[in-house]
């Protein structure tokens, strides 16, 4: 028997294909959330080396320094409407070793700030459609500074 008729098959072949390209864009949609939350890390353990080495007297405090990183945070990452980030962690290294040998007699390691921040970014799209995505993905910037 032959069939004449091939209607509904695009329909068909649309209902097959349309999951892989849903699972597709909002992966590429979740993966740029977190290249852009990478960014605003990076950008904040930057905003708070830089607040740190200023030349002023009294020089920032550690305290101080994690106002500026979670201020920027606050204002930069996404999180759609959920209200305050969850709080990154920031550790401040003042007076630091210096890491690179080729310029350790150079410089003292008195003169170097290092901000680091760790952020846990939860997965906003992709565990909806995906069930074994699951937890958080730990994000992680550092930014090390001579002192002014």
């Amino acid at each position: 028997m032959k069939l004449r008729s091939e209607q509904g098959t695009a329909v068909v072949e649309f209902a097959v294909v349309l999951p892989i390209l849903l699972v597709i864009v909002f992966g590429i949609i979740e993966f740029s959330f977190i290249l852009y939350n990478q960014a605003m890390i990076t950008n904040a353990s930057r905003e708070g080396a830089r607040a740190s080495i200023i030349v002023q007297t009294p020089r920032k405090s550690t305290g101080e320094i994690n106002t500026v990183v979670n201020n920027y945070l606050n204002n930069y990452l996404v999180t759609f409407g959920s209200g305050a980030p969850p709080a990154p962690a920031i550790i401040v290294k003042i007076n630091d070793v210096v890491a690179d040998p080729s310029i350790a007699g150079l410089v003292s390691a008195q003169d170097y700030v290092t901000v680091e921040v760790r952020y846990n970014y939860d997965f906003l799209i992709i565990p909806n459609f995906i069930t074994s995505i699951a937890g958080t993905k730990t994000l992680f910037a550092s930014a090390t500074m001579r002192s002014e």
